[in-house]
């Protein structure tokens, strides 16, 4: 059976899923990765109306399109960072509240847990369910870091500054993920620059920090780690049991005049002269062969969605020819060896 191929819905929330439903099976898509903003899965919601989730899946039911992850990515993302104004624009009020840091990233934290919460009742509620809680429900999303911002060693830092960072990762996301393992749901970090883990370093430090909790693991995305020079398919390998999800996204580096580096050079996408961007699945660098074939060796069966990106591109002509490129790329395992017939145990 091929792997699903789902859209990502956190670039479309502009549109209601009503609306993006139809949209997203015209472009070629099997399911949707719903995104917990706009209206395409509100976590308060679903947590007190059954009736909420069951009208979720009869819209996608309606269009021929399934689920299999919910992503929390800007909630996320507010429970370990230093927290400023910025993040009021990416967070819903009653995790904004005031504004104060410490108490924004501690409703974050408990917004993750509902979220977690809801998405086991979503699942639940899937047609065609064995029974409650059969299904290894996957949330998605960032974790937010207290040490990004030192990233740059100077002033110099020291490794107990950075293991401090570990530790309060740790100390926040540590109750999380039991109420995940409560609810049977895996939590999928998006390995990605402002993040605890932004590499396969940092990813096994995260790791080792929360004592390899079972319900931690990657919402594999190759785009974030190509254009910093980590070996992207060496990282699928490097954690073979903790890839939840995978997100198919392209990105290009190299591209520009220059004067911009790995950093940005506070250039906005698009910039033609910004060493690197994110590109239509297919137009960047990114050698999604080699993944195909890392994924298959992991036994990785799951979905594979589409986070369309690419500033110069529309997105209904990229995010249609992006669905298509995922099913050329793909291919399932052999079941057999290619040589078996010369076994002589079989003749």
């Amino acid at each position: 059976m091929p792997r699903p191929v789902t859209l990502f819905t956190g670039q479309w929330a502009d549109l209601p899923l009503e609306k993006l439903a139809p949209l997203a099976k015209s472009m070629g898509y099997d399911g949707v990765e719903l995104a917990c903003w706009g209206d395409h899965f509100e976590v308060d919601r679903a947590l007190s109306s059954k009736r909420y989730v069951e009208e979720k899946w009869e819209l996608l039911a309606a269009h021929g399109l399934t689920c299999q992850a919910v992503s929390n990515h800007l909630v996320g993302q507010a429970v370990c960072d230093l927290v400023d104004e910025r993040h009021r624009s990416i967070l819903p009020p009653d995790v904004w509240g005031d504004g104060k840091p410490e108490g924004v990233r501690r409703r974050a934290a408990k917004k993750m847990i509902a979220t977690a919460k809801a998405a086991r009742r979503f699942f639940d509620a899937r047609p065609g369910k064995a029974a409650p809680g059969d299904f290894p429900a996957v949330v998605n999303g960032f974790t937010g870091s207290s040490i990004w911002h030192s990233i740059y060693a100077f002033p110099p830092t020291s490794q107990d500054y950075w293991e401090a960072g570990f530790r309060d990762f740790a100390a926040r996301w540590g109750p999380i993920l039991e109420a995940f393992e409560a609810c049977n749901v895996n939590f999928g970090l998006e390995v990605h620059p402002t993040e605890i883990a932004f590499d396969t370093a940092s990813a096994q430090r995260a790791v080792s920090a929360v004592k390899g909790h079972r319900r931690f693991g990657f919402n594999y995305d190759p785009s974030h780690l190509g254009y910093q020079g980590v070996d992207y398919v060496a990282f699928i390998r490097a954690f073979a049991g903790r890839i939840h999800h995978v997100h198919m996204k392209d990105v290009w580096w190299g591209h520009g005049d220059g004067s911009v580096g790995v950093f940005g050079g506070h250039t906005s996408f698009g910039d033609a002269r910004r060493y690197w961007d994110f590109r239509s699945l297919g137009h960047g660098d990114i050698r999604f062969e080699d993944i195909i074939v890392a994924l298959n060796d992991v036994g990785y069966r799951g979905p594979l969605s589409v986070e369309w990106e690419d500033i110069r591109m529309d997105r209904v002509h990229g995010a249609t020819e992006a669905a298509a490129f995922v099913r050329k790329v793909d291919f399932p395992p052999s079941a057999h060896a290619f040589d078996a017939a010369f076994d002589k145990k079989n003749q």
